[in-house]
């Protein structure tokens, strides 16, 4: 029996967001029970895995193929999870930028085998243009769903995402789920990724599991004192913080 994996999105430029993703998770979670690693790109491009075009233009990260600006390297390796996990047993990404509150255990608890993949299925559209460390801010249906995924990696509906697919189709058709019908994407309570600035504050929702500041953490100009700062920079350590 394969243990569940956790991958974490890891860019770079956010160093502290992956530590504070990184350590707020193991602090909740029995270690042993759970395999964590980053999705790094560099890796995966030197593993055959991800080829995928990129240039800059004035500092900004574009995917050559979409002709859109990419906010993360993660942006669209993502997708290679259940290839990465030889397309058995469960495992769950979630992007650089969270404050894990709950065991990921009660997570994959919830674990549907009928659905290939379970999101938060936010209704959101950003009415900013601009995000974290001034990067775009982009507009695209089922905006936010492919921050935290549930992943059924062993769900044959996988099968018709192969790597060519990952490397050559628009982002947008891959956030959206595209290879997937309707009834194969599982909803998952709000508080697993709970958006900082977004989400509700009152309800069934308003304790979240997973914080998820998408748009832009606590180190960053502007968002030091937003709900959960404090608790997200408890997790840095004294040089990184």
């Amino acid at each position: 029996m394969f243990a569940p994996r956790v991958f974490i999105g890891y860019d770079g430029r956010e160093p502290k967001g992956y530590e504070v993703t990184l350590r707020s998770l193991l602090a909740h979670t029995d270690p042993a029970g759970v395999r964590v690693q980053p999705l790094l790109a560099a890796h995966l491009r030197g593993q055959g895995l991800y080829w995928r075009p990129e240039v800059f233009r004035q500092g900004i990260r574009y995917d050559v193929i979409s002709d859109a600006p990419m906010s993360t390297e993660f942006a669209l390796t993502r997708f290679l999870v259940p290839a990465l996990c030889d397309f058995e047993g469960w495992a769950v990404f979630c992007d650089c930028d969270f404050l894990w509150r709950a065991d990921v255990a009660a997570l994959f608890a919830l674990a549907d085998p009928a659905k290939a993949v379970q999101v938060v299925q936010h209704n959101y559209a950003p009415v900013d243009v601009m995000k974290m460390d001034s990067q775009p801010q982009a507009a695209y249906p089922r905006k936010n769903w492919s921050s935290l995924i549930l992943w059924n990696c062993a769900h044959p509906a996988h099968q018709e995402l192969d790597i060519e697919d990952i490397n050559t189709v628009p982002g947008i058709k891959l956030h959206a789920f595209w290879w997937l019908a309707d009834c194969l994407i599982g909803a998952l309570p709000e508080q697993w990724n709970w958006l900082e600035g977004i989400s509700p504050t009152t309800g069934p929702a308003v304790e979240p599991k997973a914080v998820h500041f998408t748009r832009g953490t606590p180190d960053m100009p502007g968002y030091e004192n937003v709900p959960y700062a404090d608790e997200w920079r408890s997790y840095l350590t004294p040089r990184a913080a």
